[in-house]
């Protein structure tokens, strides 16, 4: 009972260890010694027995090593133990009975509890049954005997622990009679393959020919970042999990491998370095870097030296102030398209007496359009004048009206009013002998002038 007592007292020394494993295919292989201590069944009731198992009077203890015992770990939570153990029977429930040595080699199929329980790292609770073959000293006292175990391994560290079994055996040919079997002693695990020494055996190591780390299943962290080498970016530098490994020493979510100024705060999309003018030229690289500016023209904004609006980029008289129809030029007229304009002037002829146009004066009238679109800044004046048939002041009114009915066109047309101005000269100014019918015909005209 004393020996029930001090296996208890062990187990809860225990508790304090941790991060442990039970026998599994990393350490195959377990050997345990200690000492044993037998207690036969009671011969009366089963009540006898019950109370003879927690009786401290009859236990039977060979005070030496008593029992060794050599576990192979098979697979899925199962393991086989071979043990042998002695042991010198000195109190009997039959008083006349004589002092003998009981020995016993056996085999047990043992199922660790952890597999359905879940993992206790350092506590091992499992189940066992199997069979011995056991002697009480003398040849015709021997026979094979049942034997269904309990029992717990306390594991100190990755290798040494202690172990506890309580046992019964039971046998059939009543030549050893049946008993209990309590053991305790030390058991030591061992078989496991590490092969670079790092802890993590080769089963369970991801890097089993490079030292590692536990937490990283045996894979190395040279710098220590917390990052194993495999993920690491700049697995010889410390740096952040969020950069892959690498450090940012600007703090700019930008990792120092890929930040072109990693010494300054700067944004992604200039690779890590500043855009104080935020108009995406790295101050670096910004003429201009106060002031926002195009790519273009390396972070500087365009100039307009003439100040029409056109930049002098775009501005092919730069130094001239233009209009966008030409290109930031002026939008005066040249003498070809004056002498243009004066043409076709010319050939708008109006009917004797009214202000409708003679045939085919349309054409002449887009023609003179078209030359004032295109210098869209100019504006004009249209005189208009009658021959001499008639009076004076009727002539003027007609003059007026004929003058109107040009603009009216224009206008119609697509050329803003605020661009043309209408007057009309009557009978003043004649071109041709008001004598003749070509002469009349030729001084019923208008005339267009460039005012601006």
């Amino acid at each position: 009972m004393k020996q029930l007592k001090l296996a208890v007292i062990a187990l809860f020394t225990m508790v304090s260890f941790s991060n442990l494993s039970a026998q599994d295919e990393n350490n195959p292989w377990v050997v345990g010694f200690g000492v044993n201590a037998v207690d036969m069944y009671g011969i009366n009731s089963t009540s006898d027995q019950f109370k003879d198992l927690l009786g401290s009077t009859d236990w039977n203890i060979l005070p030496s090593i008593s029992r060794i015992s050599v576990d192979k770990y098979l697979e899925k939570g199962f393991s086989l133990q071979l043990a042998g153990s002695i042991n010198k029977i000195t109190t009997h429930l039959e008083k006349n009975d004589a002092d003998y040595l009981l020995w016993s080699v056996g085999a047990l199929v043992k199922y660790d509890l952890n597999h359905l329980i879940g993992e206790t790292a350092w506590f091992d609770p499992y189940v066992a049954l199997g069979g011995d073959y056991v002697n009480s000293g003398k040849s015709d006292q021997s026979e094979l005997m049942g034997h269904g175990a309990l029992g717990f391994n306390v594991w100190f560290n990755d290798n040494l622990g202690l172990n506890f079994q309580h046992g019964s055996k039971l046998g059939f040919a009543k030549n050893v009679r049946s008993h209990y079997q309590n053991s305790i002693g030390l058991v030591v695990k061992f078989g496991g393959k590490d092969t670079d020494g790092d802890g993590v055996y080769d089963k369970e190591d991801a890097c089993p020919e490079v030292a590692g780390l536990k937490e990283f299943n045996g894979c190395p962290d040279a710098d220590g970042d917390g990052v194993k080498d495999s993920e690491d970016t700049c697995p010889n530098v410390a740096g952040l999990a969020a950069m892959n490994g690498c450090p940012d020493a600007d703090g700019d979510g930008v990792a120092d491998n890929d930040d072109m100024c990693p010494n300054e705060k700067g944004t992604k999309a200039n690779k890590g370095c500043p855009d104080a003018d935020g108009d995406g030229v790295a101050d670096k690289d910004d003429k201009c870097a106060n002031v926002a500016g195009p790519v273009a023209n390396a972070g500087c904004p365009w100039p307009d030296t003439d100040g029409d609006s056109i930049l002098d980029k775009d501005d092919k008289c730069p130094n001239e102030a233009g209009v966008a129809s030409k290109n930031g030029c002026p939008d005066v007229m040249t003498n070809e398209a004056k002498i243009g304009m004066n043409a076709f002037a010319k050939s708008i002829l109006f009917n004797s007496g009214r202000t409708s146009f003679k045939s085919g004066v349309t054409k002449e009238l887009d023609g003179m359009l078209a030359i004032m679109k295109e210098y869209s800044a100019s504006e004009f004046a249209i005189r208009g004048f009658t021959d001499s048939t008639g009076s004076k002041a009727g002539n003027l009114k007609l003059s007026k009206q004929r003058a109107t009915a040009v603009m009216n066109y224009l206008v119609k047309n697509g050329i803003d009013a605020s661009r043309l101005t209408a007057e009309g000269f009557g009978q003043a100014n004649p071109v041709d002998s008001n004598k003749t019918r070509a002469g009349r015909a030729n001084n019923r005209r208008v005339e267009v002038k460039v005012t601006n």
